[in-house]
């Protein structure tokens, strides 16, 4: 998957909030890293949802708030999120 700079820019700030250091000190190093996590885009709350529902999480335990707050759910600032597969 191609991440663009803004995605890129989001995970190097915010890479903290998932691992106990940083992981990628650059673009092309979160790039990679984000490649072999797996980790993907969406555009919305609502797709974050449908993610961890097709994902087997039980959703209807979880309200919004929560769900956004989980470690592996990155705000990239723009209405998107990056979610890793951690």
């Amino acid at each position: 998957m191609d991440y663009d700079k803004v995605v890129l820019q989001a995970f190097l700030e915010k890479q903290l909030q998932l691992f106990p250091e940083k992981v990628a000190e650059t673009e092309e190093e979160a790039a990679d890293f984000l490649d072999e996590c797996m980790a993907v885009v969406v555009n919305s709350v609502k797709e974050v949802w449908e993610y961890f529902d097709e994902a087997g999480l039980d959703v209807e335990e979880y309200d919004e708030k929560t769900i956004l707050e989980a470690e592996e759910v990155f705000e990239i600032g723009d209405g998107r999120y990056l979610i890793l597969e951690a």
